[in-house]
């Protein structure tokens, strides 16, 4: 009895250490894995899905605009005018060719001698001053730009929300003719942030710049709903409103709920596209999860292995981005470079876009070495890769070449990288950090090479150019930009 007793005793104190220990362990895991899903949310899933549907946007506005382009130099249709608009069945069935062809929601042209708004059905009004719809006409040629996006009703199609492209059309000797254009139905774009929506189980949708709602799933709060008024986003809507050229992400709760969002600028529309997902929800299958694998004991080993696999991939990616960057400055080194420059071949090969490179010294650095320390020195040498990542494009780079040296690829013609290492000199003088570290020395100044490719170039040869460019900047004073002659292109 006494035996059975303790091997009672015995099995109730391994049952409840290893119950003890499997659900210390499996609460361990739960929280790992939340910390996980959020952190793939915020910093994955959620930009991924803000790109792939601002890029579909892009895609559906960019052929509108090219569409308006080609009207607006279409010697057909500037003859058709400058030869009276006798014709109305011409004009006609030109815009409704253009429409069908290109599956546009509308196309049109107005006349600047007649104010004749004619469209692909025919002749629809004439133009008045007296009518505040039609404002947009002597709005757009006062702005004197050649074409521009916006948002209206579409007379033509029960006023229906359109995005109009509108373009200036000139006539031989550079008079203006009239503006005509084409128009892509908004519902097109609605429903696109829809199949999004069941695709990703995430809200979308457009804001205007006063936080106004212009696209949603949910038609009902289109025009009618702004963030500026709607619970939990009001307290972050001005900084979700405030324009930039980046992608940010933010947080807010919202009846109890935490919701995650990112946003992204879309000029052309001048709007912002908003993706937020709710993280209880999105974790809410990890708690049931656990609670599975409490009952069952099964699902210890997968979250051992995810772990693991969580921390190889972390470790990898940290050794990868080690392997392609300087310790010192973070940016790239001429490895990577090396790489990024064989791509940008590719590209050039492919699309004839043309790229070039820059080299750029520090003026004197050992000057400031012996002045100032070798900590004051690599001090400049970050502050100088700041001002330099600063001044390029997104899809620029820059690599730190050796030294005080650094190397830049510029996607654009020799003109373009000139441009843009007069921005980085001009920020040098401009930068307070620059000064404090120079400040009983002479300024910090930069000696700038610039060499544009041709399809005979190697990187060694492009390199070289570049090179004797900044030799060049260094006899001839030091503190300038100079453009080598790139050889014969073929």
């Amino acid at each position: 009895m006494k035996t059975i007793k303790n091997k009672t005793s015995l099995f109730i104190i391994v049952g409840t250490l290893l119950t003890v220990g499997f659900l210390i362990t499996n609460l361990i895991s739960y929280y790992a894995a939340k910390n996980t899903m959020r952190d793939s949310i915020i910093n994955t899933s959620l930009p991924l899905t803000r790109d792939n549907i601002y890029s579909e946007i892009q895609r559906d506005i960019m052929l509108p605009v090219y569409v308006a382009s080609l009207m607006a130099n279409d010697t057909f249709l500037k003859d058709w005018v400058i030869n009276g608009e006798e014709d109305l069945s011409t004009i006609q069935k030109y815009l409704r060719e253009i429409k069908f062809k290109y599956h546009l929601f509308t196309s049109f042209y107005v006349s600047e001698k007649t104010k004749h708004y004619y469209y692909y059905g025919g002749l629809l009004k004439t133009l008045s001053k007296n009518d505040s719809h039609d404002k947009w006409y002597d709005e757009f040629i006062s702005q004197h730009v050649p074409y521009e996006l916006v948002v209206d009703t579409n007379q033509a199609a029960n006023n229906a929300l359109t995005i109009f492209i509108n373009h200036r059309v000139y006539d031989y000797e550079h008079n203006l003719l009239g503006v005509t254009g084409v128009g892509l139905d908004l519902e097109r774009i609605t429903n696109l942030l829809s199949a999004y929506r069941v695709k990703y189980n995430r809200d979308i949708y457009l804001v205007d710049q006063e936080g106004l709602i212009k696209a949603h799933s949910d038609k009902e709060l289109v025009e009618a709903a702004n963030i500026r008024l709607m619970p939990g986003i009001k307290d972050i809507a001005h900084s979700v409103l405030n324009i930039s050229q980046h992608s940010e992400d933010f947080e807010y709760n919202r009846h109890r709920e935490h919701i995650l969002l990112t946003k992204r600028y879309i000029p052309e529309l001048r709007w912002f596209l908003l993706v937020e997902q709710s993280q209880d929800k999105a974790i809410a299958n990890i708690w049931y999860n656990f609670i599975k694998s409490t009952i069952l004991g099964l699902l210890v080993t997968a979250i051992v292995v995810f772990i693991i696999m969580s921390s190889v991939n972390y470790y990898n990616r940290r050794l990868e981005r080690l392997a392609i960057t300087d310790e010192l400055t973070g940016s790239y080194n001429r490895r990577e470079f090396s790489r990024i420059y064989d791509k940008a071949v590719q590209w050039y090969k492919k699309n004839e876009e043309p790229f070039s490179v820059i080299l750029v010294d520090i003026d004197n650095f050992k000057i400031i070495n012996d002045a100032k320390g070798h900590a004051a020195g690599d001090s400049v040498i970050k502050a100088v890769t700041r001002i330099c990542k600063n001044s390029i494009r997104g899809n620029d780079l820059i690599a730190r070449w050796g030294g005080d040296e650094f190397i830049m690829l510029i996607y654009g013609d020799s003109n373009t990288a000139s441009t843009i290492a007069e921005r980085i000199q001009r920020y040098m003088s401009q930068d307070e950090e620059l000064l404090t570290i120079t400040s009983d020395i002479d300024d910090i100044t930069l000696s700038i090479g610039i060499s544009e490719y041709t399809v005979t170039d190697s990187e060694d040869s492009i390199t070289i150019r570049a090179d004797k460019a900044l030799y060049s900047a260094k006899e001839s004073g030091r503190n300038k930009v100079i453009i080598t002659q790139s050889p014969q292109k073929y």
